[in-house]
C-alpha cells in the first residue's frame, strides 16, 4: 500500500445529474415493488409523486472504484465495507444534479495480520441551490494492507446493541439478481458480479453489495416506524459483519421506539448477523401542508 499517495489523494469533485429513473432503479434495487399494488412502496418506484430514500446520498456523486488504481498498491481483492453512515441535512429531490466533495479522513493501521481501516467522507451539495444535502461517511476494511502504518483520527466504535430481543422485525427477501440491478446504481466492482472474482477474494459465488444491504435496513426501518413520511428518517449508521448472498432474506430487527434506535439485521436462510451495531434517528413528524408544498 502505497500511504503516501492515499495520504495526497485529491479526488476532484463529482458532479452527478440523475433523473427519476435512478431513482425508481435504485429503489428497485433493493427490492421495492415486489408488491406492486402497495403504495408504500410505489412512492419509490413510480414516477408520479416520487420519492428518494434517504440512504441514495450514498450512490450518488459515487468517485467509481478508484482504490482499485495501481498507484495505490491496495491489495483491492481483499478489500471489504465495514461501516458506512449518512447524515440528511435536507430531503433528496427525486431528479436533479449533486456535487460530491470527498476526502480520506485517516487510515489506521490495525496490524499485519489485522489488515488497515480507510475512513473516507463524503459531502453531498444541490448544484443549482448549494444546498449541503447529506454527510456520508465510509469505512473500507483493507485485509491485506496491514502494518504499514497509518495517518489522521480514526473515529470512535460504534456502541454494542442492546440486550434482549429486538421490539419490531422485518423481513425482506432479496432476488438471486439483486447484485445484478444495484449493481447499475454505480459500485461495479466485480466481486459482485463476476463468480471468478468473488472466489479470488474468498467467496463462493458473488455477493450482495454492502450498501444494498444498508438500503434495505433503510427500507425496513421506514415501513417500520413511519412509512408515510420516510424523509422523517435523517441519519444511519451500520457495521458490515457479514456479507449477504442474493436470494437471500434479510430481517431487520429493531431496538426502542423513540426518536433514536438501535437495529441490527440477519440472514433468515443461516442465521447471521449481516449488519450490526445500526443507529437510526428520526426527525419530528413533517407537516402533510408544510410536505405537499416542497
Amino acid at each position: 500500500m502505497n500511504l503516501d499517495a492515499l495520504r495526497e489523494l485529491d479526488l476532484p469533485p463529482i458532479e452527478h445529474v440523475y433523473t427519476k429513473r435512478d431513482t425508481m432503479l435504485y429503489a428497485l434495487g433493493l427490492g421495492f415493488g415486489a408488491d406492486p399494488l402497495d403504495a408504500r412502496q410505489l412512492q419509490f418506484v413510480f414516477e408520479e409523486g416520487l420519492r428518494a430514500l434517504p440512504s441514495m446520498s450514498a450512490v450518488l456523486a459515487h468517485p467509481g472504484f478508484w482504490i482499485r488504481r495501481p498507484e495505490f498498491g491496495v491489495d483491492w481483492l481483499k478489500l471489504l465495507h465495514g461501516e458506512q453512515s449518512f447524515e440528511v441535512h435536507r430531503p433528496l429531490p427525486p431528479e436533479g444534479a449533486v456535487r460530491g466533495v470527498y476526502k480520506i479522513s485517516a487510515i489506521e493501521d490495525r496490524g499485519k495480520d489485522r489488515g488497515a481501516a480507510l475512513f473516507q467522507d463524503k459531502e453531498l451539495f444541490d448544484v443549482a441551490t448549494g444546498d449541503h444535502l447529506a454527510t456520508v461517511r465510509s469505512t473500507v476494511i483493507l485485509r491485506g494492507d496491514g502494518g504499514q502504518g497509518g495517518f489522521g483520527d480514526a473515529p470512535a466504535q460504534p456502541e454494542p446493541l442492546p440486550p434482549g430481543a429486538p421490539d419490531r422485525v422485518v423481513d425482506i427477501p432479496t432476488l438471486p439478481q439483486s447484485a445484478l440491478i444495484y449493481r447499475l446504481s454505480g459500485d461495479y466492482n466485480p466481486i459482485h458480479a463476476d463468480p471468478g472474482s468473488a472466489k479470488k477474494a474468498g467467496f463462493e459465488r458473488p455477493i450482495l453489495h454492502g450498501l444494498c444491504t444498508m438500503g434495505i435496513a433503510c427500507r425496513g426501518l421506514i415501513e417500520a416506524v413511519d412509512a408515510d413520511e420516510p424523509e422523517r428518517l435523517s441519519a444511519m449508521s451500520v457495521r458490515f459483519s457479514r456479507p449477504v448472498f442474493p436470494g437471500e432474506t434479510i430481517r431487520v430487527e429493531i431496538f426502542g421506539d423513540g426518536a433514536e434506535v438501535a437495529f441490527r439485521a440477519r440472514v433468515l436462510e443461516r442465521d447471521v448477523i449481516v449488519l450490526d451495531r445500526g443507529r437510526a434517528r428520526f426527525a419530528a413528524p413533517i407537516a402533510r401542508e408544510r410536505r405537499a408544498s416542497a
